[in-house]
């Protein structure tokens, strides 16, 4: 039982990064040389959802080390979102994220695509933010 035990415990180890990771990482770039749009979303969406559930994680990180099955939990979770049967990524993108972008980020729909883009405002907020002030340059 302990080789085994040990055997198991080294996959879980290492299926959460080849899960949360290295898949996504050859799923985006084999996406990007794609012609098809459909996987850049799937891909796209997955990035914006993994960062957003990884913030999480960290500001909350104190509650989350009391729950012992969390990290279980979080495999599923990406194993959900990841996997092209589900595409679980795209559906929460779609169900959910893309209220929220266009209700507080600023995003109008083009007429034409039925894409969204940055409003006026939101570029200039953006470029503002980027933009460095009189005085605040650092010298390098």
């Amino acid at each position: 039982m302990g080789k085994a035990w040990t055997f198991l415990t080294q996959l879980h180890t290492l299926a959460g990064p080849a899960l949360t990771l290295l898949y996504p990482l050859y799923a985006s770039v084999v996406a990007i040389e794609s012609t098809s749009k459909l996987d850049d979303e799937q891909w796209l969406a997955y990035w914006v959802i993994y960062s957003f559930l990884t913030l999480m994680e960290m500001v909350l990180r104190p509650a989350l080390e009391w729950l012992p099955i969390w990290y279980d939990v979080k495999l599923v979770f990406v194993a959900w979102m990841v996997l092209p049967q589900f595409k679980g990524a795209a559906f929460l993108y779609e169900r959910y994220v893309r209220d929220q972008v266009r209700k507080y980020g600023g995003l109008k729909d083009h007429p034409k695509s039925g894409k969204t883009s940055p409003t006026g405002k939101a570029k200039k907020k953006f470029m503002q933010f980027l933009t460095p002030k009189n005085g605040e340059q650092e010298a390098y």
